[in-house]
């Protein structure tokens, strides 16, 4: 995939995931150091995309929240979401829908808008500059008032 956006000049989404989508929710869930971990495996993809000629203003790094990991890592991540700062990359964040919200707030996931909008809150508040979101219009609104508060 590097190579890929390497050739054409696309944009690139690092994403920390540990297994497969397949098997990623079954088996050890358990980090030892939770940011830790996701910032080295994120320094080295990026270390890979950039050797494959991936340009730095190209690549946004995403801690890959409801992959690998339990409601409580998820909501840690949100929490310590600056600490991916140091990887010097533009942060993303997908929160959107997720069943860590649903496990705490209850619903399907078309009703989860709420605790969606607590968690893109909180994500920007802590560093968050890309936001992956299913109620566009909504979510916009929400990201532009916690923009507002951040340039206060």
């Amino acid at each position: 995939m590097a190579k890929i956006a390497a050739d054409t000049g696309t944009g690139l989404i690092l994403m920390h995931m540990r297994g497969t989508p397949k098997n990623m929710q079954k088996g050890d869930l358990l980090y030892r150091d939770l940011m830790g971990e996701i910032i080295i495996h994120l320094q080295k993809a990026i270390d890979k995309a950039k050797n494959a000629g991936v340009k730095k203003e190209s690549i946004v790094v995403d801690p890959g929240v409801g992959f690998g990991k339990t409601p409580e890592d998820n909501y840690k991540i949100i929490k310590y979401l600056r600490e991916l700062k140091t990887l010097g990359m533009p942060v993303m964040i997908g929160t959107s829908r997720k069943s860590f919200i649903g496990k705490l707030t209850g619903g399907k996931p078309e009703e989860r808008q709420e605790g969606t909008a607590a968690s893109v809150t909180a994500s920007i508040l802590n560093g968050c500059n890309i936001i992956r979101v299913h109620d566009v219009a909504a979510m916009k609104k929400v990201a532009a008032v916690a923009d507002a508060v951040l340039r206060a």
